[in-house]
């Protein structure tokens, strides 16, 4: 039996109804959020089903949608279906997608500092360019030079060290590049400018028919997989590999901040841990297909791997470095984010020699043992 004392009162009664309604009308919108079934737009800059970009594009997209439950569903937009290749950061920006997939050297006329988180000639390689953003401050500025266009990045994987290209011409001597039209991306673009080259920057869709129409003399792509893959040995027969432009260029997920901020936290967590997971697939993806693909197009008829000469990269490493002074010195972002990444990248250079680059050289000594 109760005593009168120990119950309630009819006011205290109904102040307790009213803090219960409210707790339950505060909590139920939270609620409704969680359970909002979205569908999202990725629009990229690849060709559908494109080896290495195109199908991981494809499965970053898949993999939110299954690991949210269906809560998050994207939908991939190949190049051109919903806009250009050229077109996916200003849609994501203006969220007439949510999402794009593409590499960031594409949108540099916005900032000169996008270059950075692609890659720089003679820069990081996929696994130092990991270790910089995700450990290095490299996150922090990306987002922060993103952040006036309303985007989000997220790194998303590297093909690693890529293929210089295809030539009509063999490159002897620098005075080789003068008068070629080229199709090739970001600052080795510039680089090569410098040197006479008319550069070109095309869609990847439209490689093979450029060269095949004598509208462009030379192209960069990939690597073996892609350029296997796209067909470009029948079209030019000298293959330059490496490049000195592209040691572990990166690929990225982008996202409209305010709809991605808009998202209840496990799902900004899933997109997050989604593009993360996609860095280390794409990247094994790349490694395997690249090195099985290196002896068939070895094998395909004309067709003379080459390296560029010492006497040629010592001059393009030199005009490679005042470029970069130059990307430096156009403005704030570009200075801090090119501070950060130098910084880095000098470091790293010396921990390479003694690790990375001598344990190549140990494994070639064991060679057949």
């Amino acid at each position: 039996m109760t005593d009168r004392a120990d119950r309630p009162s009819a006011s205290r009664r109904s102040l307790l109804g009213l803090t219960a309604a409210g707790a339950a009308t505060l909590a139920a919108p939270a609620i409704v959020q969680a359970q909002e079934k979205r569908v999202w737009k990725m629009a990229t800059s690849w060709p559908k089903n494109a080896p290495g970009v195109g199908v991981n594009a494809q499965r970053v997209a898949d993999m939110i949608t299954a690991m949210s439950g269906g809560r998050l569903t994207v939908q991939l937009y190949a190049a051109g279906e919903l806009v250009p290749p050229f077109e996916v950061f200003d849609a994501v920006s203006s969220g007439a997608a949510e999402m794009g997939h593409a590499s960031p050297y594409y949108w540099q006329g916005k900032d000169k500092s996008f270059h950075f988180f692609t890659g720089v000639p003679f820069g990081l390689f996929a696994n130092e360019h990991m270790g910089w953003l995700w450990y290095g401050g490299g996150q922090a500025l990306w987002e922060k030079a993103y952040a006036p266009f309303g985007v989000v990045p997220f790194y998303a994987g590297s093909s690693g060290p890529q293929a210089g290209g295809w030539f009509r011409k063999e490159i002897k001597t620098v005075d080789d590049f003068k008068g070629l039209k080229m199709r090739i991306a970001g600052l080795g673009g510039e680089v090569l400018r410098r040197l006479g080259v008319n550069v070109v920057l095309l869609p990847p869709g439209e490689i093979f028919q450029a060269m095949q129409s004598g509208t462009i003399d030379a192209a960069e792509w990939v690597g073996p997989w892609n350029d296997l893959a796209f067909g470009l040995f029948r079209v030019a027969k000298y293959y330059y590999m490496p490049s000195f432009f592209e040691f572990g260029p990166a690929l990225e997920v982008m996202v409209n901040k305010k709809l991605y901020d808009g998202l209840p936290a496990d799902l900004k967590e899933i997109v997050k841990r989604a593009a993360f997971a996609s860095a280390a697939e794409s990247w094994a993806d790349f490694t395997f297909h690249n090195t099985m693909s290196l002896e068939p197009v070895a094998k395909k008829d004309g067709v003379e791997i080459r390296a560029l000469s010492d006497d040629i990269v010592k001059v393009l490493a030199k005009e490679t470095t005042a470029v970069m002074a130059e990307i430096a010195a156009s403005g704030p972002m570009a200075k801090e984010v090119h501070d950060s990444f130098e910084a880095y990248r000098l470091k790293a250079r010396d921990y390479a020699k003694v690790m990375d680059l001598a344990a190549y050289q140990m494994r070639e000594t064991g060679r057949g043992l």
